[in-house]
């Protein structure tokens, strides 16, 4: 069973699959977020929806890129968690299926590619704090606390 984060889920909406990919992404010294200020202004770690055909890890660096500007190497997968949201700039109402993953930050390439994104270095202390969902809060919090 994949625990759920967040919001319960609500009786007469249908939700909609979304698998995606995220990455807590460790330089040694601090964590790579993005802060996306639209529609609602919030910390994330960087990822997003794995699109159809497509594998996990190929989409988490294709997000990492979009929405950081960053390459990354050695993804490994810590585990998964459910949300059930809605998603307004899709209209939708989602069963989110995020899988999250441990990398390095190799390479910044180049500014977000994203709109409204900007990639945003803290420590993984604040990075509990700033992280809008307490799903991401919860795998970045145990990862800090075992390493």
């Amino acid at each position: 069973m994949i625990r759920r984060e967040g919001e319960r889920v609500r009786a007469g909406v249908n939700y909609t699959l979304r698998p995606g990919a995220y990455a807590i992404l460790w330089d040694g010294r601090a964590l790579l977020l993005t802060f996306q200020a639209g529609p609602e202004p919030e910390f994330q770690l960087p990822g997003g929806g794995i699109d159809a055909g497509e594998a996990p890890v190929a989409s988490l660096h294709r997000e990492v890129m979009e929405e950081t500007g960053w390459t990354m190497f050695g993804p490994r997968r810590l585990g998964a968690f459910r949300r059930f949201v809605y998603m307004p700039e899709y209209d939708l109402w989602a069963e989110k299926l995020c899988s999250i993953y441990l990398a390095r930050p190799v390479l910044r390439r180049s500014d977000p590619l994203e709109e409204d994104h900007t990639a945003i270095w803290v420590h993984p202390e604040r990075a509990i704090e700033l992280l809008g969902n307490p799903g991401d809060r919860r795998f970045v919090a145990q990862w800090w606390a075992g390493r």
